[in-house]
């Protein structure tokens, strides 16, 4: 293209990129998401707060808490009703426990070093939130003027906010703040973050700033809320292409998709969160045995090491067999599983081999490319000259032996299950049985 003399394109400045600063502290931090109600035979923050220690020494750094406020009782859903029917932002739930109880479950965490995260709902309320009475013109409204369930779900039992009402922005971000004052949180888990508008969500993010670094997660995949707004979206599209792979009706393709778009149309650095399960999928799709079958321990795996910032939800280390109830009290069983020691060896893995830490503090994954496109997906990530890993996943139900092309694979690694040296060069092949993996590293934190 010849652009003419004079042209308005002559005059063009880009803009400087705005990007969000992640706190140093989640730099290699995996998510561990408690669903309160069901974390203990109490359900409460108080019997919560004793399994602390068992987390860090799990290897999670960020313990994201399930919404705690008071449930709407008006169109509740069973008896119990749901955690993201909010009757009042500013309040705990009395079946959770007290304010008090959170500070202290927040301080307990900091001591241990670990960060705390508080869900928070800002698309709608309960029926019965005081803000229906008191504020009117907050919410949404039908012709008729009746007030709108989010459209289009089976969300009946709550109401829609309306952000075209800066009262409404000003409350909720003055919200929003009130905990990260008031008990120390490090930041939130945003429900249905997409429903609201970004601007809100960039102007709530500069106000808590002013507080302390925060982190924020939106529970949405879009990358204009990584410009100013949030360091971490979900990857639903990931879980999407692991659950279809694993069913039989997609192949290694698809993951390549979700990693091309990671790399090219996501922010540099922005994170993302990799997951096999949490409490929607749990509750209402399936545990992630009924999910994946014999493809789950690859798809934990390459949870962790693959680009992404890791969560385990309630129960997963402990290797919990059954769907919990999203509406009613359903304790989970802990217990010593094989689960739990995979993932203690992972997520010590990711903290002690910088090319696994998250965003630009860590290593991009490079595609390894071999003879088995479609049903092998193999990388390297390099951090510098130093830490490195090197990672193949046969994600399908035949025995492999891949060829390997390249040379970026190439040199002296450390087998991570065995601990024994492999020399990998041209000649080097790896036989992967159905669903099978092999992780080998390169340096690393002993």
């Amino acid at each position: 293209m010849t652009v003419a003399p004079g042209s308005a394109l002559d005059k063009y400045v880009p803009r400087a990129q705005t990007r969000v600063v992640h706190p140093d502290w989640a730099r290699d931090a995996a998510i561990y998401q408690v669903n309160v109600r069901q974390f203990t035979a109490e359900g409460t923050l108080r019997a919560a707060q004793e399994h602390l220690p068992r987390l860090r020494d799990l290897g999670v750094r960020i313990v994201w808490l399930m919404p705690v406020h008071p449930i709407g009782e008006v169109n509740r859903k069973g008896s119990l009703g749901s955690p993201y029917a909010v009757k009042d932002h500013l309040a705990v739930g009395p079946e959770f426990g007290t304010v008090d109880d959170l500070e202290r479950f927040v301080a307990a965490a900091h001591g241990l070093g670990l960060y705390v995260l508080l869900d928070w709902v800002a698309n709608h309320t309960a029926w019965d939130n005081p803000l229906v009475a008191e504020h009117p013109g907050w919410y949404r409204r039908d012709e008729a003027g009746h007030l709108l369930p989010t459209p289009w779900w089976d969300w009946d039992d709550v109401v829609d906010l309306d952000y075209s009402d800066t009262g409404l922005r000003r409350y909720m971000t003055e919200a929003m703040a009130y905990w990260v004052r008031r008990c120390d949180v490090d930041g939130f888990r945003c429900d249905a973050a997409g429903f609201v508008p970004t601007d809100f969500w960039e102007t709530a993010r500069a106000e808590l700033e002013r507080i302390k670094p925060v982190f924020l997660l939106a529970e949405w995949e879009a990358r204009d809320l990584h410009a100013a707004a949030f360091d971490a979206s979900y990857a639903w599209s990931w879980n999407d292409a692991l659950h279809r792979i694993a069913r039989g009706t997609a192949d290694v393709t698809a993951l390549l998709t979700y990693y091309s778009w990671q790399e090219k149309a996501f922010p540099p650095g922005s994170l993302r969160l990799t997951f096999v399960s949490n409490h929607d999928k749990n509750a209402w799709e399936g545990t992630e045995y009924e999910q994946f079958g014999d493809a789950l321990e690859a798809a934990v795996v390459l949870s962790v090491v693959g680009d992404g910032i890791p969560l385990v939800y309630s129960g997963q280390e402990a290797g919990n067999p059954r769907r919990l109830a999203f509406f009613e009290r359903d304790p989970i069983r802990w217990q010593p599983h094989p689960m739990g020691d995979l993932y203690t060896a992972l997520l010590t893995l990711k903290r002690n081999n910088r090319a696994l830490w998250n965003g630009l503090s860590g290593a991009p994954m490079v595609h390894v490319p071999s003879d088995r496109r479609t049903t092998v997906l193999a990388f390297v990530r390099r951090h510098g000259s130093g830490d490195a890993v090197l990672a193949l996943f046969n994600l399908s139900a035949q025995e492999c032996v891949p060829v390997l092309r390249g040379e970026r694979h190439h040199g002296a690694w450390l087998d991570a299950g065995t601990g024994e040296t492999v020399v990998v060069d041209a000649a080097t092949r790896f036989r992967l049985p159905p669903w099978g993996y092999r992780l080998l590293v390169s340096g690393g934190r002993a």
